[in-house]
């Protein structure tokens, strides 16, 4: 009887058997799943720059900051002339300018002009020469970064 009289007092041992609240945060899902946005972010931010396509000549000036979109023109090795990403051509150049400068307000917008390196300069000049006549006087070329100190 002496043993039913200790194993009666057992049922104490659940409760300080119990674990307490836990307070804490498991940070650790969350970690994992910064860690894969993270390099899923790296991978596709190279991808996500369109464009056409061009191998730019190499400069060592600094690049200019610009919170709105820009208006780019880039002329490939072939001499084809495109406005932002669609192909136009050399005497559609200034009405499409005059048009988009109407609707923006303003000619005091800097314009981008990429040109592949192998461009003949008379293109290059030629659609400088369109830039004007269509009365955009700020124009900034586009040019990588120059790689060595050569």
């Amino acid at each position: 009887m002496a043993a039913n009289v200790v194993g009666g007092s057992s049922g104490g041992r659940g409760r300080r058997g119990r674990r307490a609240v836990m307070s804490e945060i498991n940070v650790t899902p969350f970690v994992d799943v910064m860690l894969v946005l993270l390099i899923v972010f790296m991978v596709s931010a190279p991808l996500l720059t369109v464009g056409v396509p061009l191998d730019l000549p190499q400069s060592q000036a600094k690049s200019l900051e610009q919170d709105r979109e820009p208006l780019t023109i880039s002329v490939n090795v072939r001499g084809q002339i495109f406005l932002q990403n669609s192909e136009i051509t050399s005497e559609e150049l200034v009405p499409k300018l005059k048009a988009i400068s109407d609707a923006r307000g303003g000619l005091d917008e800097r314009v981008y002009v990429r040109g592949d390196k192998k461009v003949d300069y008379g293109t290059m000049m030629r659609v400088m020469g369109r830039l004007s006549a269509a009365g955009y006087h700020r124009v900034a070329l586009v040019t990588e970064v120059e790689q060595g100190g050569g």
